[in-house]
């Protein structure tokens, strides 16, 4: 009886978490609970690749340094390209008053348990909402993507992966152009496209790439190879399969990316109020740079008044002073000095407009 009822209680609670949405609480916080056992059970693993990588030969060690560097060399020249494609990328599409994302921030995670129902292809990775993971977010290895988190628990969550039957994608062909529809069929090493026309531009070999149409993938990452176009006149569509570039079975390290969730209104009055910054910083130094000008021009003024004051106690040796050094001049200060020697008996007028009058001829010469 006991038996039964449990039996009952259990096909329940399936009905209900495969129905309803009310035990998801109950899921999050058992996942507390089931990441221990998790990390006891990946506990052998991390214990054989530490021992491992103790005792490695050190001739594996020097080849594999050697690789490394030579592969070093060769992703830094294609960056270099990159790097100009971008913006070159980036001008283009501010020519065309649009926007695209270029650069995503991204996260390492670790594959850390895999559902073990095999008409599915979900996994479980060391990377949760406490983390800022967030539903529908795309996941990659180093060679393409791989699926999207579809759910979320405090310290990890689950991805769907490309080849789940119940998973399609957005592709197009990087030849051409293409655009298509890969789905999963449930086999790990194979996607279809469905509904291609038989006459589309499609052959063996070609690169599918992610659309980005779908608003959840960000677009130009590699999704399939085309391996096989089967052409029947009688149908009205090709039958196109493809292998994942992604190593679904074998990557333990991911990638998950974090798109700019802003739109393109909102990144356009960013770039503008950058912009306008920078002017106003770049217009700022000129400004200063004209106003210390007149302010030495004011300060003679006062210079000029307080050598009047002064003057009238030394008036009469102050022509005596410029005679003798007039001499030697050229003939044109001796034509200005006449002037003023016969000006000293009018002592009088001194103090009135015409003293500032020498003081500025003395001041030009």
């Amino acid at each position: 009886m006991r038996l039964l009822v449990l039996v009952v209680l259990s096909v329940a609670l399936m009905v209900v978490d495969a129905r309803f949405t009310l035990l998801k609480p109950v899921r999050s916080q058992m996942s507390l609970v089931l990441m221990q056992s998790y990390w006891i059970t990946d506990l052998p693993q991390r214990l054989w690749q530490g021992v491992a990588s103790q005792f490695g030969s050190r001739t594996e060690l020097v080849a594999e340094n050697e690789k490394l560097k030579t592969e070093n060399l060769l992703l830094q020249g294609r960056m270099q390209k990159l790097a100009a494609l971008t913006e070159q990328n980036v001008r283009l599409r501010e020519l065309l008053n649009s926007s695209a994302l270029v650069n995503e921030k991204v996260e390492v995670a670790e594959l850390i348990g895999m559902d073990p129902n095999p008409f599915t292809h979900r996994i479980i990775i060391n990377k949760g909402e406490r983390d800022g993971v967030i539903l529908g977010q795309p996941v990659l290895d180093a060679r393409g993507l791989m699926g999207q988190v579809v759910e979320l628990m405090p310290y990890t969550s689950r991805v769907l992966l490309l080849t789940d039957t119940t998973h399609s994608i957005p592709v197009q062909v990087n030849r051409n152009g293409l655009r298509a529809i890969a789905s999963g069929t449930g086999n790990p090493e194979r996607l279809e496209l469905r509904h291609v026309a038989d006459t589309a531009d499609i052959k063996e070999g070609d690169l599918l790439v992610s659309s980005g149409l779908g608003q959840r993938f960000p677009a130009g990452y590699p999704v399939a190879t085309v391996k096989e176009v089967i052409h029947d006149s009688g149908q009205p569509f090709a039958i196109v399969r493809a292998v994942p570039t992604a190593a679904l079975n074998r990557s333990r390290y991911l990638l998950l990316v974090f798109s700019d969730g802003r739109t393109a209104e909102e990144r356009a009055n960013e770039a503008a109020q950058a912009q306008e910054a920078l002017d106003q910083h770049g217009g700022g130094p000129i400004i200063p740079a004209t106003v210390p000008k007149p302010v030495p021009a004011t300060t003679v003024v006062p210079a000029a008044t307080a050598a009047p004051a002064a003057t009238p106690a030394a008036a009469v040796p102050a022509p005596a002073t410029p005679a003798p050094a007039t001499p030697a001049k050229p003939a044109k200060p001796a034509a200005a000095k006449p002037p003023a020697a016969s000006k000293p008996p009018a002592v009088k007028p001194a103090a009135k407009p015409p003293v500032p009058e020498p003081a500025a001829t003395g001041r030009q010469e």
